[in-house]
């Protein structure tokens, strides 16, 4: 009962950050419902497998975001080092099909927004070598891409959201 009490007082509060941060809303939600299984509630609930359904709800969301991060990175390294002409219309559209799901995102989950920073550091060593992977397979040299990959993301906030694309490499 008290915890019923006490989440009915902050209901206002809660619809705010489910609002605002649904990540942040699944996490503080799966935290009271830890609570109560822990305080004996006398609930019918199967808690452990609600408390991991609403913790995955919020982890989706950040796969979702994660996933379309590391796909602008890959395309837009691969158009920083790749001189080949053929494939870069199509990788020009999968950066902006990308950042149109990013852009949906980050409007659905505003909350998203301040997790940027940790997701493209995260990504970017797998969308660098992804990125090294595919110009080799064109027959071009990846060393470029391997010394940036050590050196941890280099794209910004800006330049993963924008419209910004590199510009074309000079043919050697």
């Amino acid at each position: 009962m008290g915890l019923y009490l006490r989440s009915w007082r902050v209901e206002g509060q809660m619809s705010d950050l489910y609002e605002q941060d649904f990540i942040g809303w699944t996490e503080q939600q799966a935290l009271l419902l830890r609570k109560a299984a822990d305080a004996g509630s006398n609930l019918g609930l199967d808690w452990d497998n609600l408390i991991e359904e609403v913790e995955s709800l919020g982890r989706s969301q950040h796969r979702a975001l994660a996933s379309q991060i590391s796909r602008v990175m890959l395309h837009l390294l691969k158009l920083e080092y790749s001189t080949a002409p053929g494939p870069r219309p199509g990788w020009q559209t999968s950066v902006g099909d990308a950042r149109k799901e990013i852009a949906i995102l980050l409007r659905s989950d505003p909350g998203l927004k301040p997790r940027l920073p940790a997701i493209v550091a995260d990504e970017w060593p797998d969308a660098a070598k992804q990125a090294a992977g595919a110009l080799r397979a064109y027959g071009e040299n990846p060393a470029a891409i391997v010394a940036r990959q050590r050196s941890g993301p280099i794209y910004t906030a800006d330049q993963i959201l924008g419209d910004w694309l590199p510009e074309r490499p000079e043919l050697p």
